[in-house]
């Protein structure tokens, strides 16, 4: 069966052709205006007219008026870059400061302050559309075919004799620390352009570092700054006079699963096409008296799990409050230095009591009990002057009238938790310390956490369901029974450890250019009958006009490209033996990459030291932000530059001359922009893409976004990691190597637990397994559909593109059977009549090779389809 597959790949390699019409550019448009935005349409329960309200300017910031949460019209109300949506906050609520009568008692437990008057707390906004600013709305792949050579490569009469070359990692410990060293600290290539300022702004950014622009923490410098941010399982955001508090600080919201909205069923597999959230809800705001209408944010400390964000009273001043973000916090975590702490909620008090003593010395405790049935506790560490002394004032608001040194920390009570967080208060995290090994087959990396406060209090985080599966004995041995909901990656469980380890022990560090699967290996041997049947195809595939085919105004699709005929030359050297009919289209590979090597492209890259990347210059010279699928506002730079680099790496593997410095240099270039392991390299942000803590990467760049950031292509983020591995084994970088192999085995089982459904998944609601895969997920939602359609084919084809040696090291025959059988089987797949109809059966070969082979090799009813097999399918376990 293995022999099959194997078939199946270098067919798909042979046939395939190039996914690259470039994109629409509005010529009209003036430099760096942000377009009105476009919205695929998406059925959704409620129109955007009857959950959207508006953002309306305060006049007065001591007053909060009540709101119907659910009936406000929609305007379009954000800065720099504007970002369409379907809602924004709720004008505020009248009388913030008015007295209401409170009830103080004193009991065993401490001083209860009671409202007398219950009110009905604000629920929240549900976002309705689907915002595509940014987003491509075409597919990705082939709409065109591909004209026929008019004549065929021919071998040179001098061949080269390509010495092989070790691709996999010895099974030996390679280093202590696969995370500690700098790929490179050179600055890019001269032949890219420098440019000191950006498209997007810096908001409010005071670091001058370069900033990671794909992290959780974006919407705090993006838009109007008041999106949410997703800490998991907490997320907060800066109120600025809005919504139901009409706070300047800080809101925090835990959302339970019983608030999750549904979309309608699909009516072919009975899952809702979508869940989401909803937004707005102030359970608990932490601001200070300071704080008005002047008051600015500001952000800094930015790293790859963290970042700080402070609210000073006017941009001249000293923060009044700071709070310290880092990805998966037991506690939310405000910092006082003499500011009047201000207590508020849209929900509403029942009551705020006061504990009888200290739960640890120096640290009050408050439990506030919300109108919503929920229970917050509160714990304030004095660093200096006199404990927190709350006053209720209504049910909104509780104040201290006296200056507080030290910090506040907010967590929710699902229960169970009082005695952890009281064990853990007045600790609180900063940030996070990666660090990693491999040895053979097995991986290991920590999260060590980089603390303050109280000193020898341990720290509690909350831990998401792949790294639980994952931890070692002795950090699993620390994990609670304290458990909150996320948005949209299962329970998260409270740990309470100041480090943890996690493990993988399949690593597939073996992986390499040829056919592989977990339980086979690299399957290398082809009949020599199929090899002469193949042969004749592989000539006419290489006869392509490549430097044409390549020559495109998109990186992703110029990517694309490349990487289909890398592929085609990889089949034809590696597994037909003919090295003289490789090295002939090779010759002309090395010219079309050349051309971006050189930065010679229609849309040449520039670094920017504004963020600190390299990006197309697409959009300086357009205005449109979504020309190239926003790269030059750093979207999908790990799909665009993935091609690249695994393009690079086939050359250099063909041809180990082609290792210049100069080329290596560039590769580089484009590997430390979206996989930078190091604070060391003073011009790229650290791990832009992949993201450590949630075990996937994020496609969304510099876009204001109020479901945060999100990514549609799982496999496509699997692709730039095993681009990475390839590169690093032809480049000699052993830990690159490592890290990415490492990578690999890290979404292997997050993407199996987030966005691939097998039926024994228990980490996303039960009624929507049936969709298979997630479609595109959003720190705040998951909806089954494409930015470019909701075509069965669309949907699931997009996480099965690229196919490539990895594919069924993550993509396992059991659920590849599920997904089938869901939505493929029976005569489905055959009427499928695009592009798409190549991809479906080249994933099909997973589980049924034979018939997959019967597909591509012309014994059914594809032959001259030439459109049924597009050039993103090469993947095949192979491209």
């Amino acid at each position: 069966m293995d022999g099959i597959r194997m078939l199946v790949f270098v067919l798909l390699t042979i046939l395939q052709v190039s996914a690259s019409l470039p994109q629409p550019v509005d010529e009209e448009g003036s430099r760096f205006v942000q377009p009105t935005g476009r919205f695929l349409s998406s059925p959704r329960l409620n129109t955007p007219e009857e959950n959207a309200v508006v953002l309306f300017p305060r006049s007065d910031p001591d007053t909060l008026a009540s709101v119907d949460c659910a009936k406000t019209n929609i305007t379009s109300s954000v800065s720099s870059p504007p970002t369409p949506r379907a809602w924004s906050a709720p004008p505020p609520r009248a009388n913030l400061t008015a007295a209401a009568k409170v009830i103080t008692s004193s009991g065993p437990s401490g001083v209860v302050q009671s409202l007398a008057s219950a009110k009905t707390p604000c629920s929240g906004l549900v976002p309705s559309v689907l915002e595509t600013l940014g987003r491509v709305t075409s597919w990705p792949i082939l709409t065109s075919s591909i004209p026929r050579p008019t004549s065929l490569l021919s071998p040179p009469s001098i061949s080269l004799s390509v010495p092989p070359v070790s691709l996999t990692i010895p099974g030996k410990m390679l280093y202590q620390n696969i995370f500690a060293d700098p790929i490179s600290t050179d600055a890019p290539p001269a032949n890219i352009g420098r440019k000191q300022d950006h498209p997007v702004r810096r908001l409010g950014i005071t670091a001058s570092s370069p900033i990671p622009t794909n992290k959780f923490y974006s919407n705090f410098f993006l838009g109007n700054q008041t999106s949410p941010t997703w800490l998991h399982p907490y997320s907060v955001a800066w109120t600025r006079g809005q919504g139901a508090t009409g706070s300047w600080g800080l809101a925090i919201s835990h959302i339970g699963a019983g608030q999750r909205v549904f979309g309608e069923a699909d009516p072919s597999s009975g899952a809702p096409r979508y869940f989401v959230h909803p937004v707005g809800i102030h359970s608990v705001c932490l601001s200070a008296t300071e704080l008005g209408s002047g008051t600015v944010l500001t952000t800094e400390s930015l790293t790859d799990f963290s970042g700080q964000v402070s609210l000073r009273p006017n941009a001249q001043a000293s923060p009044a409050v700071q709070f310290p973000l880092v990805q998966g916090s037991g506690f939310v975590t405000a910092v006082y230095n003499g500011a009047r702490p201000l207590i508020q909620t849209g929900i509403f008090f029942r009551t705020v009591t006061r504990a009888n003593g200290e739960v640890k010395p120096g640290v009050t405790k408050y439990k506030l009990q919300l109108e919503d049935g929920t229970t917050w506790l509160m714990y304030a560490y004095r660093t200096g002057g006199q404990p927190l002394d709350l006053q209720v004032v209504n049910n909104g608001l509780a104040q201290s009238r006296e200056p507080f040194y030290g910090t506040i920390q907010v967590a929710k009570d699902p229960g169970n938790g009082e005695q952890l967080y009281d064990q853990a208060c007045g600790a609180y995290s900063t940030g996070v310390e990666l660090s990693g090994t491999v040895d053979g087959n097995k991986g290991m990396y920590t999260f060590a956490f980089k603390k303050a406060g109280i000193s020898g209090a341990t720290l509690v985080m909350f831990a998401l369901p792949h790294h639980q599966s994952s931890f070692v004995d002795a950090t699993r041995g620390k994990m609670t029974d304290v458990k909150l909901q996320t948005t949209t990656k299962g329970v998260a469980t409270a740990v309470l450890a100041d480090s943890w380890t996690m493990v993988e022990s399949q690593v597939p560090t073996d992986i390499g250019f040829l056919p592989w699967s977990p339980t086979a290996g690299t399957v290398r041997a082809i009949s020599d009958p199929t090899k002469a049947f193949i042969h004749n195809i592989s000539r006419q595939e290489a006869s392509q006009d490549i430097l044409k085919q390549t020559n495109l105004d998109s990186m992703y699709f110029s990517g694309k490209a490349l990487a289909k005929f890398a592929s085609i030359m990889l089949a034809i050297n590696d597994l037909l033996g003919d090295p003289g009919l490789a090295q002939a289209g090779l010759r002309t590979l090395k010219v079309a990459f050349a051309r971006f090597a050189d930065n010679a492209q229609q849309f040449p890259l520039v670094y920017e030291s504004a963020w600190g990347g390299v990006a197309s210059s697409a959009t300086y010279e357009t205005g449109d932000p979504g020309v190239d699928f926003g790269n030059t506002l750093y979207n999908d730079h790990h799909f665009h530059f993935g091609y690249f680099i695994y393009t690079a790496a086939v050359i250099g593997h063909l041809d180990p001359s082609w290792m210049t410095p100069a080329n290596r240099a560039y590769v580089n270039t484009l590997v430390r922009d979206i996989a930078n392991p190091s604070s060391r390299d003073p011009y790229f942000p650290m791990w832009r893409s992949f993201d450590w803590f949630h075990g996937h990467s994020w496609a969304k760049g510099l876009f204001d976004s109020l479901d945060s950031k999100d990514q549609e292509s799982s496999s496509e983020d699997t692709m730039h990691a095993y681009a990475l591995k390839m590169w690093g084994a032809v480049s000699g970088d052993r830990n690159m190597e490592a890290r990415a192999a490492l990578t690999l085995a890290v979404q292997r089982r997050s993407l199996n637990a987030y966005y691939l459904y097998h039926s024994s998944n228990t980490v996303q609601p039960r009624n929507f397994i049936a969709n298979k895969v997630a479609g595109i997920l959003f720190e705040n939602k998951i909806d089954h559909t494409t930015y470019f359609g909701g075509n069965t084919e669309y949907v699931q084809g997009i996480h099965m593109l690229p196919l490539l040696p990895y594919t069924p090291f993550v993509r396992t025959p059991a659920f590849v059977r599920e997904e089938w059988d869901a939505f493929f089987s029976a005569g489905r797949a055959q009427r499928v009549a695009s592009g798409w109809k190549g991809i479906l059966f080249g994933n099909y070969a997973t589980i049924d090779p034979r018939a997959a082979y019967e597909f591509f090799s012309g014994r059914s009813e594809w032959v001259g389809r030439v459109g049924w097999v597009d050039g993103s399918g090469r993947a095949g376990r192979g491209i």
